[in-house]
């Protein structure tokens, strides 16, 4: 699982590679070039053929690009260097700089943008090589002219560390920014490029090793992490052959209410589908024969109910149950009566099982936070942007605007994991430890699709797996199955009964088993 770090973590990381791990920063150079070489050659097998514009600034990124220039030209493509910034260079760049230009590549520094767009358009390939993790301030002048030319005329971009013109850790876009078609970036992922809306100009986002040793990145002690399909299936245990359905989690789910079965189903089934041993349904009685011709596999606890929804009195009888589960997941269409928040509240303060609170058991708990204080169990948060808000009284724009510092800040308060949802969903444990999530897709922006994740976290919870690890593999594999389902039917047409169904698939690729 990779990191992601901050630019003062970069610089640190880099720091101690040649401190500590004695690489000279020269070799850190040529080996992201040669990195980010490798990758461009992935896309372009046959780049002896290629017209390749090389775009640099006069610091590291810039030196990247001379370091990278000089490896395509000697597979054969044709090169030219634009100076983007002068030609004033030091250190590693200044080396790479004289290597080019004493081996006679086309080298043009850039005094204005003035004829850049039909440059470019006779070019097959833009390397981005302007500006690295450390701009500051507002791009402007030739280089901001040139970044626009680039975005309206390239016909591919690839970007070296970060696309020149986003804050590589708000994520903000400094007046003008790069859109590349991939990011090659290098040791770690850059906290900016996923944020929105610096996200939204990587492209496909490429991480390579170029040999920081990994004693000196996890030294840093970085505390975001972007989870893999490696991370998930460390945290899935193998199946025994001498086993039974009680060895792979036992499920309670309280879910649903009239008109919201939906809600219900579906977060019963993606649990089932996921691999829980045993999923209960539990659901207010009048709606029970209905849940028990639709449910096939998970059993259903039928509870008292009222004007079509649990009662409060189903509170007994969830608690004499609730501790032969292994997790409990509490909210999806269960509506905003009272009996929801005292259902609630008793769970909390006597489960010793980890509850996971999503919908409108996110609704309940906002009304009255004591109860996730006075909780007994590890507790699990699933909120969209605006239940955040009601957690936590933040207006949306800021909860956008922050989502790591206001995920950070409750899950400390709380004492609870936290996955607050979006593209990139972001889980937060209550030591710090964030997860941010790469798989998923637009199309996962669809009634159902929390429910169907809700279910997935509840049987990985119920399997053993520690709470924040649970939450932050069920992203991954939620987001992974809508990736699949919009390959399979088309963004459009995502439904959360589609990606449901595409959980199989998910799990096959991430476990590596063949169907």
């Amino acid at each position: 699982m990779k990191k992601a770090c901050y630019a003062r973590q970069m610089r640190e990381i880099d720091r101690a590679a040649e401190e500590i791990g004695g690489i000279p920063s020269v070799v850190l150079m040529e080996n992201a070039a040669i990195c980010a070489a490798d990758e461009l050659k992935k896309d372009f097998p046959n780049l002896a053929d290629k017209e390749i514009a090389v775009f640099c600034g006069k610091g590291n990124n810039g030196g990247d690009g001379f370091a990278i220039a000089r490896h395509l030209y000697n597979m054969g493509a044709k090169v030219r260097v634009f100076l983007v910034c002068g030609n004033n260079f030091s250190g590693d760049a200044e080396i790479n700089f004289d290597i080019i230009n004493n081996m006679g590549l086309d080298i043009e520094a850039v005094a204005d943008a003035e004829g850049f767009d039909y440059i470019i358009r006779a070019h097959d390939i833009v390397i981005d090589a302007i500006f690295g993790t450390g701009i500051h301030g507002e791009v402007g002048g030739t280089a901001a002219d040139i970044i626009t030319a680039i975005n309206e005329n390239a016909r591919y971009t690839l970007s070296v560390d970060v696309p020149s013109g986003m804050d590589s850790d708000t994520g903000e876009i400094c007046g003008a920014c790069v859109r590349a078609d991939k990011t090659v970036t290098f040791a770690a992922y850059k906290i900016g490029m996923l944020k929105f809306p610096a996200a939204d100009r990587c492209g496909e986002i490429v991480v390579r090793d170029i040999s920081i040793p990994e004693y000196i990145i996890r030294g840093q002690d970085a505390s975001v992490n972007v989870t893999d399909a490696a991370f998930v299936r460390d945290i899935i245990p193998p199946r025994e052959n001498n086993s039974q359905k009680g060895d792979y989690g036992k499920a309670l789910i309280i879910a649903g209410s009239r008109g919201m079965t939906g809600a219900a189903y579906l977060s019963a089934q993606s649990a089932v589908t996921a691999g829980s041993g045993l999923v209960t349904l539990g659901i207010c009685a009048e709606l029970n024969p209905i849940m028990e011709v639709k449910t096939t596999e998970a059993m259903t606890l039928p509870l008292p109910g009222r004007d079509g929804h649990i009662a409060a009195s189903a509170a007994d009888i969830i608690l004499e149950r609730l501790n032969s589960f292994d997790a409990v997941l509490i909210g999806p269409g269960l509506g905003r009566s009272d009996d929801v928040g005292y259902i609630l509240e008793r769970v909390l303060k006597y489960s010793k099982i980890p509850v996971v609170i999503d919908a409108d058991g996110i609704n309940a708990a906002a009304r009255n936070m004591d109860m996730v204080k006075n909780s007994s169990c590890p507790v699990i948060f699933t909120p969209h942007t605006v239940e955040m808000s009601r957690l936590t009284g933040y207006d949306k724009d800021h909860i956008e605007n922050n989502r790591f510092e206001v995920s950070e800040e409750f899950a400390e308060k709380y004492g609870a994991s936290i996955l607050l949802k979006g593209h990139r969903t972001l889980v937060t444990a209550p030591d710090g430890v964030q997860y941010i999530n790469i798989t998923g897709n637009p199309g996962l922006a669809a009634g159902g699709s929390g429910d169907v994740l809700a279910g997935i976290l509840v049987s990985l919870a119920a399997r053993g797996a520690d709470e924040t690890a649970s939450a932050a593999a069920a992203a991954y594999i939620h987001g992974l199955a809508g990736d699949i389902a919009a390959a399979k039917y088309g963004m459009e047409s995502v439904t959360a009964q589609r990606v449901t169904e595409c959980i199989p698939d998910a799990l096959c690729q991430i476990l590596q088993v063949e169907k």
